[in-house]
């Protein structure tokens, strides 16, 4: 009995240190910075801050800045707020008695007396700094560690494969594929990963010779290093590195600022890709996923490094930057939405329309909580 108990206790702290640390240590660098977009805007904008809260619930500790801002973590760590003077919640949703029994002095520090500009700046600028964040993560992570490179040779084909039918041979070396340069191997397996069932132009370079090839990716379930599955377009061909195959080019700080800009470009092309084929029925939206899935993610990522941790902080903190732009209500997007309208008309929508917009909002992305979980649950239970 005591030896149960004891392997009890070493595997839920070897599952607390190993998925919920590098999980929290991810999400809340992603959340604060969000938030902290909303606070600098609101702050430039003369809005009285009431609130800067990283979780949900009831308060674990905080304190009181200079400026009346009660800044604080609270018990569910599954997101954040920024509360404004004038918020009935933490979604930012005004209570009309509230709004219309100000003084002129609260007035001007209340967010919902803003003209819509700036309310628009403000809610903006969370998505915002959440591609920020991203694009000075790879930044830095391309300046101290430079971009790893191994040429895009062709090592091995395996029989009956796309490379196969293409005409493909051991010892070519591709260097650009749809008349885009390819500097290394990696640079080849993204594109090819993106473009299932998509016929594309291979230059290769054999021997001293320059040819073109046309080959179409299969469509394929891949799984990587941990077990997890992946559905992409791949050729049919290996690369095998030893020793020295691999180089690492040290590129200048403006070169590393262009990389991360691309990087987060990647990032953002490819998740509206995917979700623009869930819709279309190209792409199987059991890929979607939730906190569990992040958590399990963010343990496999931290057994490589802390700088592989970061990358997905970055990856994370993209995804969640284009989910708030969602035109869902409750979302940064469904606010920004909102405000187009009354741009629009010249005056804001009723009150109740805005009540009913939440409600559906609400609705929508509890649905969509759910369905991330589901999957979650699924996709653990399968590995």
């Amino acid at each position: 009995m005591v030896e149960f108990f004891l392997h009890s206790f070493n595997t839920l702290t070897h599952g607390l240190i190993g998925y919920v640390v590098p999980f929290l240590f991810v999400l809340t660098i992603v959340v604060f910075f969000h938030e902290l977009g909303h606070f600098l805007i609101a702050r430039w904008a003369g809005v009285k801050v009431l609130t800067f809260s990283l979780g949900f619930g009831p308060e674990l500790a905080g304190f009181n800045d200079r400026f009346g801002t009660r800044w604080k973590i609270s018990a569910v760590p599954l997101g954040g707020y920024v509360k404004f003077f004038g918020d009935e919640s933490e979604a930012s949703t005004p209570s009309s008695e509230t709004l219309s029994n100000m003084t002129e002095e609260e007035r001007a520090g209340s967010f919902h007396h803003k003209d819509v500009g700036r309310r628009a700046a403000i809610v903006a600028a969370g998505p915002i700094a959440n591609f920020l964040l991203a694009i000075v993560i790879f930044t830095c992570l391309f300046t101290f560690f430079g971009k790893p490179s191994t040429t895009a040779r062709v090592d091995k084909i395996e029989a009956s494969s796309a490379a196969a039918a293409a005409g493909f041979q051991v010892g070519d070396i591709v260097t650009e594929i749809d008349k885009q340069a390819i500097g290394s191997f990696s640079d080849m397996q993204r594109i090819v990963s993106i473009h299932a069932g998509e016929p594309l132009t291979f230059t290769i370079k054999r021997g001293d010779s320059t040819l073109q090839l046309q080959g179409t990716p299969e469509l394929k379930e891949v799984k990587d290093a941990f077990g997890n599955a992946h559905r992409l377009g791949v050729l049919g061909i290996t690369r095998q590195t030893s020793a020295g195959d691999v180089t690492t080019e040290r590129v200048d700080p403006a070169t590393a600022l262009w990389l991360g800009v691309k990087e987060t470009w990647f990032v953002v092309d490819r998740t509206l890709a995917y979700i623009g084929g869930v819709f279309t029925g190209r792409e199987a939206a059991d890929q979607v996923g939730g906190p569990l899935r992040i958590a399990q993610i963010s343990g496999q990522v931290a057994t490589i490094g802390l700088a592989a941790l970061i990358h997905l902080a970055a990856v994370l903190s993209i995804s969640i930057g284009l989910l708030n732009l969602f035109p869902v209500p409750l979302l940064d997007g469904g606010h920004l939405l909102f405000y187009a309208v009354e741009a629009v008309r010249g005056r804001p929508l009723s009150e109740r329309a805005q009540e009913m917009g939440f409600r559906i909002g609400l609705g929508l992305v509890l649905m969509l909580m759910v369905f991330a979980t589901y999957n979650d649950i699924l996709h653990l239970a399968a590995s």
